[in-house]
């Protein structure tokens, strides 16, 4: 699909009692093979809380309150014909457990690191959302 303008898409950064934060495996472009905070894209009509309560309800079955605007972050790379703008919350679980619920191969894998512990391949937006939350 070309890209004729910037798309807009929502994160969300989940910490468990633990104090670990839970990622994704991206099983596709954009960022394949790197793990991300989970979301997705805004659809039009909606409202960027509702996209993050319901991208994190579709992808990895949690229902989340949102609590707080953490950051915004933009992933360009005219290579792909890709320019994304992400916006970003915190966010706490109200239920649910942490599963890959995507399917066609979106996600690989869930899993919480540890903040101290985390993978190398951090998809790009990913790493704002991390220092925005320190």
């Amino acid at each position: 699909m070309e890209q004729s303008q910037p798309r807009v898409g929502v994160g969300a950064v989940i910490l468990n009692e633990a104090d670990e934060i839970l990622l994704v495996l991206r099983g596709r472009q954009p960022e394949k093979d790197k793990w991300s905070i989970p979301g997705g894209k805004v659809d039009l009509y909606e409202t960027l809380e509702d996209t993050a309560v319901r991208e994190i309800m579709e992808e990895v079955g949690l229902h989340i309150q949102v609590k707080r605007l953490l950051c915004t972050a933009e992933t360009i790379d005219p290579g792909r014909n890709e320019h994304w703008i992400s916006v970003i919350f915190e966010a706490r679980v109200v239920s649910g457990e942490a599963s890959n619920r995507e399917e066609g191969g979106a996600i690989q894998e869930v899993r919480w690191f540890p903040l101290s512990r985390l993978p190398e391949n951090l998809a790009s937006f990913t790493r704002p959302a991390i220092q925005a939350l320190r």
